[in-house]
């Protein structure tokens, strides 16, 4: 809390912060934020080893090899959160789950199980995307942005 605030506090205030700091527990920052690099990286590595996977044995090329890499992803993560497993993993790791596209395949899938006896279409349909859809917005808006942009970059170089 900053020094303004603790000013306008009264006496018995203050005393309560400073109880409840001391009774609180300390947040291990450290070590949770290596925790989530190392999750994040064999989220991360699995991935690349996956694009390579489909480049050496498949015939894509670099560029081609993205979307099945990211769909066998997005059904690994979808997969596991079905069967409980992504959820203890993204307890564990925090952010280092939930930052690759696995967690946003986890944030769907696991909005769709939890309304799923609402029906299909009001409960897993209609939730699904409650929670990615401003992701979704956002991702569309922004290509739309950078589109715009390339465009005007192109057009004004033309000329």
């Amino acid at each position: 809390m900053s020094n303004m605030k603790k000013k306008k506090l009264t006496p018995v205030q203050q005393k309560y912060d400073k109880l409840v700091k001391s009774i609180e527990p300390k947040r291990p920052i450290l070590k949770n934020c290596i925790k989530a690099f190392f999750v994040g990286g064999i989220i991360c590595t699995i991935g690349q080893g996956l694009q390579l996977i489909f480049i050496t044995y498949f015939n894509f090329n670099e560029k081609t090899s993205v979307g099945p890499t990211l769909v066998v992803l997005i059904f690994v993560a979808a997969l596991l959160t079905g069967l409980g497993i992504y959820d203890h993993l993204g307890q564990w790791a925090g952010a280092g789950s939930a930052v690759p596209i696995t967690g946003f395949a986890n944030s769907i899938a696991s909005a769709s199980i939890e309304h799923r006896s609402e029906g299909f279409v009001l409960g897993v349909a209609g939730n699904m995307f409650r929670l990615a859809g401003a992701i979704i917005v956002f991702g569309v808006f922004s290509a739309f942005v950078v589109a715009t942009i390339k465009i005007t970059i192109k057009w004004l170089g033309v000329m």
